[in-house]
């Protein structure tokens, strides 16, 4: 992966690749070129098969501050067929985050307002340091968070959503996990080291597994519990334990001795507490 970026950064850390905003100077607010530069480069993320997980950051002092006011001045003069090409361009960017087949992870500190809050959105987890704090503030501007609703809805829900789109309060750390918008919230100093460990945790599954497992909770979330939905889930267990990657996986575990199977078993179910960092688990 060769492509050279303005205002982004990429890090590799063997399957683990985090891609930092870097456009600290403006508190990684985001215009056309972030929204160019990070839509191609998820793309190629998708298609690298030695990454596993995708991590979203920013350098400095905050994770986005949303729209960079000289774009937002710029669109202010663009007739309404030129911010459609717009927003339809921020629009992509955030599906193609959304849709990645790989896990993503947004590590979020200081300020996520509008964009930053969607950004955070469209990622499939959220850790959140204790000083961050996220807004859809777009109404005290006279807009609307309309490209990043689809992903803030699917996060908080629309009861949360009728309160915050249109009073653009400040949603502080500890609410934001309380909402559903993040799923853990930590002490600045160990953000980094729940980021490691979760994305570590990722790359211990398998990646078709995960892929299925992201496929299943987007047919089933909704659904009624009746007979259709059992028999999709029957079909969907059937067709993942017949591949490869299942059959490799669960080979691996029952050829190990009793004894250490015992023990994985056991290491599982009561992990050890062996760090101090204080995770509050979303509910």
């Amino acid at each position: 992966m060769t492509a050279q970026y303005k205002t982004l950064e990429l890090a590799r850390d063997g399957a683990v690749a985090t891609v930092w905003m870097n456009r600290p100077e403006v508190f990684n607010a985001f215009d056309e070129q972030l929204i160019a530069e990070l839509t191609e480069l998820c793309c190629q993320l998708d298609h690298d098969d030695s990454v596993r997980v995708v991590v979203l950051a920013g350098r400095g002092r905050h994770f986005s501050a949303g729209a960079d006011l000289n774009w937002m001045q710029r669109a202010a003069r663009y007739s309404e067929a030129e911010n459609l090409a717009d927003a339809r361009a921020f629009a992509g960017m955030l599906r193609t985050l959304f849709n990645l087949s790989k896990p993503t992870i947004a590590r979020v500190h200081g300020a996520a307002l509008g964009g930053g809050t969607g950004l955070t959105a469209a990622c499939q987890m959220a850790i959140a340091s204790d000083d961050a704090v996220f807004a859809t503030s777009e109404v005290k501007f006279g807009i609307i968070p309309a490209v990043i609703s689809p992903y803030v809805l699917q996060a908080i829900g629309p009861r949360q959503a009728l309160r915050y789109f249109q009073s653009g309060e400040r949603i502080h750390a500890e609410r934001a996990l309380a909402i559903g918008l993040v799923s853990e919230v930590v002490p600045t100093d160990q953000l980094d080291a729940r980021v490691a460990a979760l994305a570590d945790a990722l790359c211990s599954g398998g990646p078709h597994a995960q892929h299925a497992a992201r496929a299943l909770i987007s047919a089933i979330h909704g659904r009624p519990l009746n007979g259709q939905t059992d028999e999709d889930t029957a079909q969907r267990i059937a067709r993942q334990r017949a591949t490869a990657e299942a059959r490799e996986g669960i080979a691996a575990f029952l050829h190990k001795p009793p004894s250490i199977c015992l023990t994985s078993v056991l290491a599982f179910i009561y992990p050890p507490h062996n760090h101090t960092s204080r995770l509050c688990q979303n509910r």
